[in-house]
C-alpha cells in the first residue's frame, strides 16, 4: 500500500501503471478499479480559477492510512495506491488517485469508492477556491452528485 500526499503535479495512468510494474506481480490480481479527480472550472454556482489546498502533516497521512486499512478489513484487496495533491492546483489538473487491486471486480469497485467517499467527508483536507470576487473557503464537500441544474447556474 502506497498513501501519497504530493506538491507536484502527478499523471494518473503513468502512476498506476509504475506502481503495478514495481509492486504488484502479473497474474495476482484479476481486476483493477482507480478514481481521478480533478479541479474543475465552477463550484457552487460560480466559476472558479484555480484552488489552494490544505492539510495538517502527519494527521492527514494518518487519516488517510485508516480509510485504507479499513477497506482492507472489509474486502479482500491485493493492494491500494493513494495519492492527493496539496498545494496551488490548477484547473484540470489531478488532485486525487485512487486505484485498488482485487481479483475480482465487486470487490475492486466497492473498496474504491468507500476509500474515495470516506477521503472526501472525512479526511483533513481545506480547499480555498480562487473566485471572480476573490477566494473563498469550501465549507463543505459535494455527496458526488451533479445538482439538477449546476451546469445551467454557471452558464
Amino acid at each position: 500500500m502506497l498513501i501519497e500526499i504530493r506538491q507536484k503535479a502527478f499523471q494518473p495512468l503513468t502512476e498506476i501503471e509504475a506502481y503495478e510494474r514495481a509492486f504488484l506481480s502479473p497474474g495476482k490480481f484479476g481486476a483493477t478499479a482507480s478514481f481521478v479527480g480533478t479541479m474543475r472550472d465552477y463550484n457552487d454556482g460560480e466559476s472558479v480559477q484555480g484552488m489552494t489546498l490544505e492539510h495538517y502533516p502527519g494527521m492527514t497521512e494518518k487519516h488517510l492510512k485508516i480509510i485504507c486499512d479499513t477497506a482492507l478489513e472489509r474486502w479482500t484487496i491485493v493492494d491500494v495506491l493513494l495519492l492527493h495533491r496539496v498545494g496551488k492546483i490548477d484547473i484540470g489538473d489531478p488532485i486525487v488517485l485512487v486505484a485498488v487491486w482485487t481479483a475480482h471486480r465487486g470487490d475492486a469497485f466497492d473498496a474504491c469508492r468507500f476509500i474515495m467517499e470516506d477521503l472526501k467527508s472525512k479526511a483533513p483536507f481545506w480547499k480555498k477556491e480562487s473566485v471572480n470576487s476573490g477566494e473563498r473557503w469550501v465549507e463543505n464537500n459535494t455527496d458526488g452528485y451533479a445538482e439538477n441544474n449546476e451546469q445551467e447556474a454557471i452558464k
